[in-house]
């Protein structure tokens, strides 16, 4: 019992491979705020693989929310894209009522972290709308730290101009919902070509992240899409998977989903609920 208590969220290993637990939205546990920079803190600290969304500035900067627009999460108003990082000094995250976190903020806090921390930046605004200014800033505040980055979105354009011009960062692309659309036009081996292209496409992505039902569906099918992945040299993040009763554990419709997907052998899983699933995932392996 104690083992299971001291769960870190970090990992799960099965038959020999390591499976990674990657926080969603900075979120260790659901019941965490939205983008907590107090998580991040312990997830640096710890070694954890984490995510977090970034939205462009007027200024070319960038600010660490999900939505467009900032009334959803925040206490301000109006489309971020027009905001400078003046007008949002003062704003604050509806939880708790806590400062935004900016890039420059960001850049300051991996400066001393664990070796094996992970931190994805994923871009919700694409190549039109970031630009040049938008890279280089990346370059200037993310050029010398010691945290791996890596950088992942829809727009591939996007991912190409930071592999030119940030060599060093790690990328990741998500072509699910093209995934989806191609299967559901023209069948899986349509989809497997597409796929195909983009792994060896011009981004040269080091992990490809794909919904985890897509990739059961496809694998019912006869197409392992992780395996396709893995024999092009690339890692691959299945997203994201949370416990509906953290508490509970495994409901068994989760625990068939959740032990076919494991016998696949991601690379990693994004969840809300890392500990909780590292836990529930013990006790089912204990039974």
């Amino acid at each position: 019992m104690t083992i299971l208590l001291d769960a870190q969220g970090l990992e799960i290993s099965h038959a020999g491979h390591r499976t990674r637990l990657k926080w969603h939205r900075l979120r260790k546990r659901i019941a965490d705020p939205l983008f907590s920079a107090v998580v991040m803190t312990e997830g640096f600290a710890a070694g954890a693989s984490m995510e977090l969304d970034l939205r462009v500035r007027a200024d070319g900067g960038f600010v660490v929310l999900h939505d467009e627009e900032l009334e959803g999460e925040t206490t301000g108003h109006g489309p971020i894209a027009e905001k400078s990082i003046n007008d949002l000094r003062d704003i604050r995250m509806k939880e708790g009522g806590r400062p935004l976190i900016l890039s420059e903020d960001l850049a300051d806090m991996m400066q001393a972290t664990h070796p094996a921390a992970l931190l994805q930046f994923d871009m919700k605004d694409d190549y039109e709308a970031i630009g040049t200014r938008g890279i280089e800033h990346l370059a200037v505040h993310f050029r010398d730290i010691a945290a791996s980055v890596i950088v992942s979105g829809g727009s591939l354009d996007l991912i190409v101009a930071v592999k030119e011009k940030l060599p060093h960062l790690l990328r990741g692309i998500d072509p699910t919902e093209k995934l989806y659309a191609i299967r559901q036009a023209s069948g899986w081996r349509a989809a497997e070509t597409e796929l195909r292209a983009d792994l060896r496409g011009p981004t040269e992505p080091d992990t490809v992240y794909l919904h985890w039902q897509l990739i059961l569906d496809a694998a019912k099918d006869g197409l392992d899409m992780i395996g396709l992945c893995r024999d092009e040299g690339k890692r691959v993040d299945a997203w994201t998977f949370t416990l509906k009763d953290p508490g509970f554990g495994f409901s068994e419709p989760e625990w068939r989903n959740f032990s076919a997907l494991m016998a696949l052998k991601p690379d990693q899983i994004t969840t809300d609920e890392a500990p909780a699933t590292e836990r529930a995932w013990r006790r089912r392996m204990a039974d």
